[in-house]
């Protein structure tokens, strides 16, 4: 069984960071696209900011250049470095990923949310 555990989350102040980390475990062939989605409160759920297999990353408009996302494929963990934090970044953040856990198998899987909440 494949689990996601997402850990870093926090309460900090307007301009500081946090760094997110999610771990894959469990039965684990091959991982495709990672990725981390927010959600806040009334908010429907957004994507952040995605990685592929070959580190090919994507990114929401409104954190380019403040967000970074990384993957240790040997670690199954992808991360991402949050920088010049606003308010407005305030929200829940999932973890996501593409998962073979077997060659003849393939699903799609959420972490449980860790909140980032940050102050003006």
């Amino acid at each position: 069984q494949v689990q996601l555990v997402e850990s870093g989350g926090g309460l900090v102040q307007a301009g500081g960071s946090l760094r997110l980390s999610c771990a894959v475990s469990g039965s684990i062939f091959r991982i495709f696209n990672m990725a981390w989605y927010r959600q806040a409160p009334g908010k429907q759920r957004e994507l952040v900011a995605s990685i592929t297999e070959t580190g090919i990353t994507n990114y929401e408009d409104s954190v380019k250049g403040r967000f970074t996302i990384s993957r240790d494929n040997a670690k199954s963990t992808v991360y991402l470095q949050m920088n010049s934090l606003k308010p407005e970044d305030t929200a829940v953040y999932f973890c996501n990923a593409d998962v073979w856990p077997t060659a003849w198998e393939k699903n799609n899987y959420w972490g449980q949310g860790t909140q980032v909440s940050v102050s003006s």
